[in-house]
């Protein structure tokens, strides 16, 4: 059952977060789907799933990318979107310092250039060192960035905090970041 669990979260994650077309839905305000619509789409598409099995994927995934409103009759990726979508996220007061993970062939140009957002909304950064490294060893060997979040606050910038604890700001400018 954990393979199944797994290979219907990243397909969530897919229509979630990027392709909600291929299921023929439209992300609504704040990115939220129905979730009625969902499974009918899914078991559609041959895609086997009922509610019970999507309140497991959502109360087991071990990132914490999906969420239910309330009443559970939406669902919604927590962040990392590539489509266009406003999360709604208030404007939260973020730790002095904060980390992004990346792979060692990218830290002379992140440390030139600040780090970026690129295809998604946010640049996505973390409270936990370690869970900033693990991201980072997703494309190579990880380096740790650090990054003064109170800094950078004081110079204006804005930070966010998703649903699932990932520290999100439109961009980190180089002057703010440094590798440890």
């Amino acid at each position: 059952m954990h393979k199944e669990l797994a290979r219907v979260s990243k397909f969530l994650s897919l229509v979630l977060r990027h392709r909600p077309e291929l299921l023929g839905l439209t992300l609504e305000e704040g990115g939220w789907v129905d979730v009625a619509e969902l499974l009918r789409n899914m078991n559609e598409q041959g895609q086997t799933i009922d509610f019970a099995l999507l309140q497991e994927i959502v109360d087991t995934n071990d990132k914490k990318r999906f969420a239910f409103n309330e009443d559970n009759s939406m669902i919604r990726a927590s962040q990392g979107h590539s489509v266009d979508v406003d999360l709604q996220l208030p404007v939260a007061v973020a730790p002095d310092v904060l980390y992004h993970g990346t792979a060692v062939q990218t830290v002379k140009r992140v440390l030139a250039a600040g780090l970026k957002r690129q295809q998604r909304h946010h640049v996505h950064l973390s409270a936990d060192p370690s869970t900033a490294v693990a991201v980072g060893g997703r494309h190579g060997k990880p380096v740790l960035l650090q990054i003064d979040a109170k800094a950078m606050q004081a110079a204006g910038h804005l930070f966010y905090l998703s649903a699932n604890g990932v520290w999100l700001a439109d961009e980190v400018p180089a002057l703010f970041i440094s590798a440890r």
